[in-house]
């Protein structure tokens, strides 16, 4: 077993005590148990066999002994104990928003609900009101979370599901007989959150490229092994959290590949009007040919570009399939030239050790050398976001004497003064003007009071958009993917302010929010409203998160004259001096 996996059991044993209702102290060992063993140097069997995990400081005896028997059995009966003491619907009502484990104790001891299905009806009958720490608000939020639970499914999140698919992707290519591969499905067309992974290749012989398949190491359980398509679930640790997932691998002729490739890349709806498209040319289109209707001849084709080619279309980009316009785009000659990872110069808003992130400025900027970009843009929380170690005045202006005295360190990027400043309840911001006149530009976030309801709130983004400091909105909705919805909020009336006092609105490019969604980014453009891609990173490791707001930008059908940080520093230094003096 790995540090990772041995953690996983450490943190799982945690949730399972606290369940059963243990005391904290008990709790909170295995929680630090889980950390320490994480951040372990050295190879975790080596240091079991010479008996060295025993000096570890922060793991007890009794932490020691299942850390040994899972490393060299691969197994823990004590956690078999645990999971058949508790029914697993607990566990996983621990995946709705707010309920912890110790309303989960009591949800089951009171009303002995025991899974989400007797739990919403318990709140529609309106018994969980009823009891003791709950109430009517509790309830409502309950409710509001099942119906969440039911929408998302069992996704993950694309910085998840990437890299486990990747790696499952080079092994398959790697395979005797394979002749080209790629993933495809929502992961290939780049959306938020997939459901499973779709792999494909193409070989004169599938059935020992399918052996191979479902015995990679990542496998946990094969579901179905079939002459030309398997499906397994695999498990794999990114950057410490487990990710789980079903994958599915379908091996096709190297002469049906482009249109599998095509086929199975969806959407469906795409895929429904290529298929028209055909028919309307008297052809036919599936997963393994382009024919003739009565199949007497088929068109050849060795890429997907040679399909679109024939049904007279230019290629189209598997982000923009989603048969929101891109036929008609392609009928007419344009389809945008989409923006690139590499057209990125800089990124604005991202955080260091002033507020809430993990590195200095002068840390974060050399990253962003590293990367390529010119500009590395401060975006520090402002004063009233305590619990976010927000700037006060004089912490303010003692960032800006550092930015000064790194920038003149430094050669070949370059330091701006920003700030992500708090949209307070009214509306207004959480400086005096005086004090936001002295930054380059100003990114402005809703941070609290999320409950507010639609027009309140609408009102409040639009009255902080009105403000002459405020250079671009930050992450619009608040949402965090597949954890919660973001606040209501009427984003037309929001993207009209912008275009009408002239603002940047910010695609957050951390994976968790992915926010602004792509269908307002489209509206944006349409609305020639400036949009710029930021990281919102918290560690130098952050800052190429930018990547995956490429692909929402992507999705929106955006080019690099859309997207503000991809002009020079020079001509963003230019813009933001104009913003300010208008």
């Amino acid at each position: 077993m790995t540090k990772d996996d041995v953690a996983d059991v450490l943190d799982e044993i945690a949730t399972l005590l606290e369940l059963k209702g243990e005391n904290a102290f008990r709790t909170n060992a295995y929680r630090n148990g889980a950390r320490v063993v994480q951040g372990l140097s050295g190879d975790l069997k080596d240091l079991v066999a010479s008996g060295q995990i025993r000096n570890t400081r922060g793991l007890g005896d009794t932490l020691v002994e299942k850390i040994t028997t899972l490393v060299t059995t691969g197994a823990l009966p004590y956690l078999d104990e645990l999971r058949a003491s508790i029914p697993a619907g607990l566990v996983e009502m621990l995946r709705l928003p707010g309920i912890g484990p110790k309303k989960v104790k009591a949800l089951h001891e009171s009303l002995q609900i025991d899974g989400i299905e007797k739990l919403k009806l318990a709140c529609e009958a309106g018994e969980v009101a009823k009891l003791k720490g709950f109430g009517a608000k509790t309830q409502s939020k309950i409710l509001e979370g099942i119906r969440y639970l039911d929408q998302i499914g069992k996704r993950v999140r694309i910085d998840l599901a990437l890299p486990l698919g990747e790696a499952l992707l080079k092994q398959v290519n790697s395979f005797p007989g394979v002749i080209r591969g790629e993933l495809c499905g929502s992961l290939r067309r780049r959306r938020e959150t997939v459901a499973d992974l779709d792999i494909l290749v193409s070989s004169a012989d599938a059935a020992p490229i399918m052996d191979a398949f479902v015995k990679l190491p990542e496998v946990i359980q094969v579901l179905a092994q079939g002459p030309t398509k398997s499906s397994i679930v695999a498990a794999m640790h990114v950057r410490g959290e487990k990710v789980t997932m079903q994958a599915d691998l379908r091996v096709v002729t190297d002469e049906q590949y482009p249109f599998a490739q095509h086929y199975f890349t969806g959407s469906k709806e795409h895929n429904i009007r290529m298929r028209q498209r055909a028919i309307d040319r008297g052809l036919t289109l599936n997963e393994y040919a382009l024919s003739s209707e009565d199949k007497s001849r088929t068109v050849p084709c060795e890429t997907e570009e040679d399909i679109f080619r024939a049904l007279g279309l230019p290629y189209i980009e598997p982000e923009l399939r989603e048969d929101t316009g891109e036929i008609e785009a392609g009928e007419t000659k344009k389809l945008p030239a989409l923006v690139a990872d590499n057209d990125i110069r800089g990124v604005f808003h991202n955080h260091t050790t002033y507020s809430d992130g993990t590195a200095s400025l002068e840390e974060m900027a050399l990253k962003c050398k590293e990367l390529g970009l010119e500009y590395f843009g401060v975006g520090d929380h402002s004063q009233s976001l305590t619990i976010a170690r927000g700037m006060p005045v004089n912490i303010v202006r003692k960032q800006w004497a550092e930015i000064d005295r790194v920038n003149e360190k430094l050669k070949g990027v370059r330091i701006l003064k920003g700030i992500e400043v708090d949209i307070l309840e009214d509306g207004s911001l959480d400086y005096t003007d005086e004090l936001l006149a002295g930054f380059e530009y100003v990114v402005a976030s809703v941070h609290t009071h999320f409950a507010m309801p639609e027009p309140e709130m609408t009102a409040r983004v639009c009255k902080a958009l009105a403000h002459p400091a405020v250079t671009m909105l930050g992450h619009a909705t608040g949402r965090l993917l597949l954890r919660r919805e973001g606040y209501k909020i009427d984003l037309d009336a929001v993207l009209k302010a912008a275009a009408q006092h002239g603002k940047m609105i910010e695609i957050n490019a951390q994976p968790s929010r992915l926010d602004l969604d792509w269908k307002y980014v489209k509206r944006a453009k349409e609305m020639e409203i400036p949009i710029v891609i930021n990281p919102d990173a918290h560690s130098p490791g952050e800052l190429e998160l930018y990547k995956f707001g490429v692909h929402v930008a992507r999705r929106g059908w955006l080019t690099p004259a859309d997207v503000f940080n991809t002009r020079g520093l020079k001509d963003v230094q230019k813009e933001l001096a104009r913003r300010k003096a208008l």
